[in-house]
């Protein structure tokens, strides 16, 4: 790993007029998850993924729609901003693209041939491209526009610090790759961040994590979470899994004591193929071929899955040991894609290598656009920090929310219909359904900022039916049946039902549902087939205990979420149970809806029983029949 670096004006490129009066919008676009945050005075005003308004998965372009929100959110025009900061340095990916080809030529040529000019038109002319989106949006003045691009980590780096409510703290950011760096470690104190040390490409965690995605037949860039929850299936008491940990320590990556990795190259074609692995090389290695999408799920494909989980937890621990033994500090943030790797953030507590950790809730590239605002606002600008307790995220409720007019007359167009129920009766009603095993649709407020959905565009269930998991998978997500859900629940009463005594408000931590709620597993379970081992009742809360018993919690705050507080507490008081199953309200293939035409969409095209919209209740067999059907994507 490079060293020590105080973050600083020099880390930034900038042009145009400097003024103080800190209205800032970041941007992050043109990889994955294009993203748009305004911050103002240092607090964030609004956040949001461009994919809620396009309903175009991960949707890559300029962020036309998530800008002209934020905007909108803090009644703003582009002419009165003091900057725009984009999350990364363009020349720098340019610099690494081609020092790559050089170092690796003649291999690549191909790739280098598909590549160039994808760059040439979009990254080296990125200012133009920003200075036409924005144009898109309204007209402004161009030369008052100050532009301002912080290198990639720094914005991870600041979208984790920043946010949390530590005056000084290590910080760790993980991902595929931003310019040169794919791993870092700073130190955050006060309104500095200082990069301690940096790990380049093409050695990667991000990346060896993404390999395996590719080689198990997920989607790179979107799977890498279904390779997580497909990790618990392997078997443990196998020969296979230490075997292929031990193949992936010898032939793939090599660990050193500080984290930092170097990958063998020859087995991989990130750097300048087309593909993310040599297929021919892997499948000699692990002694089967790559699979095919939607193909059945075989053990030991499920075997590799758990070893590269148990490789991958090995890694994040020894960067944080390092991170510790760097800084001294008692607690560590965390951001880059690995973050959101919940079972290693929970393995991470466990350790308890730091008495705290807060991990930004949009840790990929979305989040990249809080950060670069705030590093600007901070680091740029020199603007003193005010840490605020509990979390300057706000639960992460930045996006759009919706008055009940707007709701009626958008709902009024697609002939919805449904009672009005005032909230003393709403949240007893909604016990009531979920105690019958009804599926519900839970749309209030604020849209969440990131990946997760936190009870503001939510799906709910009742955890304690050995059916919900598969009801809701196959028919509400339409998804593979192997998938886990999340339980949302009190954090009052966190500790009732998990090994948790913290906080986790942002589902990115996974740890064990306690002893007393297990069932007896039966005598080879571990040796059963994947689909057999589904039917097998683990806990009193079947539906959010996942293959090996952990649970990826969310702790629900009464301060930050009141109405989804106030829906599960009602649950509570009727069953004796203060949590619930949580999924996200979407459906394969899909972004998490926005609109409330986007909830009744989702609503009717698939077999929920019931939607709430705010204080409006639509119950299925209520509404007019629905024309509309739609063949779900893969994802």
């Amino acid at each position: 790993m490079k060293q020590n670096r105080l973050a600083s004006k020099q880390l930034f490129v900038s042009s145009g007029q400097l003024a103080y009066t800190m209205k800032i919008l970041g941007i992050s676009a043109f990889y994955h998850d294009s993203a748009a945050c305004l911050v103002q005075d240092g607090k964030i005003i609004a956040a949001a993924q461009e994919e809620r308004f396009t309903r175009k998965k991960h949707d890559p372009g300029f962020p036309v729609h998530a800008i002209t929100y934020c905007l909108d959110e803090g009644g703003l025009s582009i002419d009165e901003l003091d900057a725009i900061a984009f999350y990364d340095k363009p020349f720098l990916k340019f610099e690494r693209l081609l020092e790559t080809y050089l170092s690796f030529a003649p291999k690549g040529v191909r790739s280098f041939i598909t590549a160039m000019p994808v760059w040439l038109k979009e990254k080296m002319f990125l200012k133009k491209q920003i200075y036409d989106g924005l144009k898109e949006i309204e007209d402004y003045d161009k030369a008052g526009v100050t532009l301002l691009f912080p290198e990639h980590h720094l914005s991870h780096a600041a979208s984790a610090f920043y946010p949390s409510r530590f005056k000084e703290a290590a910080i760790l950011t993980i991902d595929g790759v931003g310019e040169w760096a794919t791993a870092s470690i700073c130190h955050g104190k006060g309104k500095d961040i200082t990069i301690l040390k940096e790990l380049d490409f093409p050695h990667s965690l991000g990346l060896l994590y993404s390999a395996f995605t590719y080689f198990l037949g997920f989607r790179v860039n979107s799977g890498e979470y279904k390779l997580m929850g497909l990790a618990p299936y392997g078997n443990p008491d196998s020969e296979l899994v230490p075997e292929y940990i031990e193949k992936i320590k010898t032939e793939l990556v090599d660990i050193r004591d500080d984290g930092s990795i170097w990958l063998d190259q020859s087995y991989f074609d990130y750097a300048t193929g087309l593909r993310m692995v040599k297929e021919k090389k892997w499948e000699h290695l692990f002694g089967f071929s790559r699979r095919q999408e939607e193909a059945e799920l075989e053990q030991h494909e499920a075997d590799l899955a758990l070893a590269i989980q148990i490789v991958t937890e090995e890694i994040v621990l020894k960067m944080a040991s390092h991170a510790k033994e760097l800084t001294g500090a008692s607690s560590i943030c965390m951001a880059g894609g690995v973050a959101l790797n919940c079972v290693a953030n929970g393995k991470l507590q466990n350790e308890g290598i730091f008495e705290d950790i807060y991990i930004q809730p949009a840790a990929g590239d979305a989040g990249g656009a809080v950060g670069a605002a705030l590093a600007a606002h901070h680091i740029y600008f020199g603007e003193d920090r005010i840490p605020e307790s509990p979390d300057a995220m706000q639960g992460a409720f930045l996006g759009p929310a919706y008055h009940p007019v707007q709701v009626k007359q958008r709902l009024k167009k697609l002939k919805a219909v449904h009672k009005e129920l005032p909230e003393e009766e709403l949240y007893p009603k909604i016990a009531e359904l979920l105690d019958e095993g009804k599926v519900i649709g839970w749309f209030q407020g604020r849209m969440e900022f990131g990946p997760r959905a936190l009870g503001g565009r939510t799906i709910i269930g009742d955890p304690r039916r050995t059916d919900m998991q598969k009801k809701l998978n196959l028919k509400i997500k339409y998804r593979e049946s192997f998938r886990p859900f999340a339980p949302s629940v009190l954090i009052e009463d966190v500790s009732e039902y998990f090994e948790l005594e913290k906080d986790s408000p942002y589902m990115l931590l996974v740890q064990p549902v306690k002893e007393k709620w297990k069932e007896e597993l039966p005598d080879g379970y571990h040796s059963m087939p994947l689909r057999d081992k589904l039917a097998v009742k683990r806990s009193d809360l079947p539906a959010i205990t996942h293959i090996d018993f952990s649970a990826r919690i969310q702790t629900v705050h009464k301060e930050t979420n009141p109405k989804y507080w106030q829906m599960i507490n009602a649950f509570k008081e009727r069953t004796g149970y203060g949590v619930v199953v949580n999924t996200s309200f979407n459906v394969r293939g899909e972004p998490i809806v926005s609109t409330p035409e986007d909830a009744y969409r989702c609503f009717m095209n698939t077999e929920m029983d019931y939607l709430v919209i705010g204080e409006y209740v639509f119950a299925k067999e209520d509404q007019p029949e629905w024309l509309e059907k739609v063949e779900f994507k893969k994802d």
